[in-house]
């Protein structure tokens, strides 16, 4: 958390951040056509940045894009503003959450005119437990908005994502990929209201990767989206990645404007 002070604090680095909130998936060559600066200096920004947690790089063929992780913004959210402001800020929790689905790592549109979505977060837990949690019945409601999830998680197979408190099936899919405790890909349609419902099916990554004897790094690829897609469909993810990360590392279930959606869980 520091570090993402220390990277915040740069009115360069904040520059940066803002190229990619306007354009995200960008090269170097044009995040530094934005700056009055160096390649170099442009270069040592974005490692401040990038270990920071709040910029991502994927390689495209020849290419090194860069994306913005709102998962770390999230998490300073969650332990400083809904600590000491939480009786002030319920009015404004509908707002924030909508700049924050704005605040993501939207890649640029590809030659299928999809995008992709990446978010990334260390947890203290090992990859075995992180699994469980995202693949438990009992687990999943702690840290998902209150939601089960219910799968057999066959390849092939189908899943279902419901709430006790909702009159309706959330989502559903099927398990594509399933290698336990590495990695999980699953199809995914969104179902709790019409407008989520008319934008078909999306595609979750899970990649789970071992840091040291104690910490994972879980990174959360949501792709096959529409440009224009509902922000609905992807913008919960930095919630329900800081619920997961308190669920794991302290046993308690954290309160988002998700979370309060259907009520208590």
């Amino acid at each position: 958390m520091d570090e993402v002070f220390r990277a915040l604090a740069d009115p360069t680095r904040r520059e940066l951040l803002d190229a990619l909130f306007a354009a995200d998936g960008q090269t170097l060559s044009a995040l530094e056509s934005r700056c009055q600066m160096t390649r170099f200096g442009v270069m040592k920004h974005l490692r401040v940045l990038e270990d920071a947690g709040l910029v991502r790089t994927r390689r495209r063929g020849r290419e090194k894009l860069h994306f913005l992780n709102p998962v770390p913004i999230r998490l300073v959210h969650d332990r400083w503003v809904s600590k000491f402001a939480q009786p002030w800020v319920a009015a404004l929790s509908d707002l924030k959450s909508n700049l924050e689905d704005t605040v993501t790592s939207e890649r640029t549109a590809t030659s299928e005119d999809t995008i992709e979505k990446i978010f990334e977060i260390y947890i203290r837990t090992t990859p075995d437990r992180l699994w469980q949690a995202i693949t438990s019945p009992a687990d999943r409601p702690k840290f998902h908005f209150g939601n089960w999830i219910r799968s057999d998680y066959a390849v092939g197979s189908r899943y279902e994502i419901g709430n006790t408190h909702a009159p309706v099936l959330l989502g559903e899919g099927e398990n594509l990929e399933v290698d336990p405790p590495r990695r999980l890909v699953q199809t995914l349609r969104s179902l709790w209201s019409d407008e989520v419902r008319a934008e078909g099916t999306t595609r979750v990554t899970y990649e789970i990767e071992p840091i040291g004897d104690d910490s994972c790094r879980l990174t959360v690829t949501h792709d096959q989206l529409r440009p224009d897609i509902n922000p609905q469909i992807w913008g919960g993810w930095p919630m329900i990645l800081s619920g997961l990360k308190t669920w794991l590392e302290t046993g308690e279930v954290l309160t988002t404007p998700g979370s309060l959606m259907f009520g208590p869980s």
